[in-house]
């Protein structure tokens, strides 16, 4: 039978992926629209002027204004890669940002409520080892994954927004930026550095969390860090929409 770490690890990985439907069916809610009346008999339409291409809009450094944003970049062309310093200082913004603090605090209280790790105690002081651990698993993840491999496999570690196209066309590209990524060649690439960064970040997990430290823990603490990791691409692309969205209607419903 599982114990109660396991269902934990599992609840975070169904709660990420229940989250980014979540996001999609409002989006595709969103994106409902009336009908174009088409034009009477023998009415001639003036001609449409000629539709510039609008400049991407500014990335936002927090999403919500809570979850760090600083390695999605607004679309992928023309691709300039990055250089060994700016993989460190995206790595360094995501990890030393306060959102990143709000939500390691957020897993820290859901770790003691469920008692993970029943060896850190009761109290305010088991609840400030959660969040020291939690706060490490962020830190560390950011590194391995944005900055550490991908400067040794030459990867690119930011998102590229697709920001076009079916709600369900881009759902699926921002579960496949998770496994398939961009090579500073401009090439395409199995995304070696999400997947070998944030295992390598669970093995060294291992020297702070004193329970847990068997092979199935590991794979279980992997998947959620991958679902978490997946959740956060499903919010980088379909975030702007959402926001646009519910700003128009919270217009429209105060004139």
């Amino acid at each position: 039978m599982p114990n109660r770490s396991e269902l934990t690890h599992v609840g975070r990985y169904v709660l990420s992926f229940t989250l980014g439907g979540l996001l999609v069916s409002a989006f595709s809610w969103g994106q409902q629209s009336t009908p174009e009346t088409p034009p009477a008999p023998g009415t001639i339409r003036p001609p449409e002027a000629p539709k510039r291409a609008n400049p991407p809009e500014p990335v936002p450094k927090r999403i919500f204004g809570i979850v760090p944003n600083f390695r999605t970049f607004p679309r992928l062309l023309p691709y300039q890669p990055l250089t060994t310093p700016q993989k460190f200082k995206i790595a360094s913004q995501d990890s030393f940002d306060r959102g990143t603090f709000v939500l390691a605090a957020a897993f820290a209280g859901e770790g003691q409520l469920t008692r993970s790790n029943p060896s850190f105690g009761s109290g305010a002081t088991a609840y400030g080892r959660y969040l020291g651990t939690a706060y490490a698993d962020f830190v560390i993840g950011d590194f391995m994954t944005e900055a550490i491999y991908p400067s040794l496999l030459r990867q690119d570690p930011r998102y590229f927004r697709r920001g076009q196209g079916s709600g369900l066309s881009r759902f699926g590209y921002a579960m496949g930026q998770l496994f398939w990524t961009r090579t500073d060649r401009g090439g395409t690439q199995f995304n070696y550095s999400e997947v070998c960064g944030n295992a390598s970040a669970v093995a060294l997990s291992n020297a702070y969390y004193p329970e847990n430290r068997n092979a199935p823990d590991a794979l279980i603490k992997l998947g959620t860090q991958l679902g978490v990791d997946m959740a956060a691409n499903i919010l980088k692309e379909f975030s702007p929409d959402l926001y646009h969205h519910f700003s128009r209607k919270h217009r429209s419903e105060h004139r």
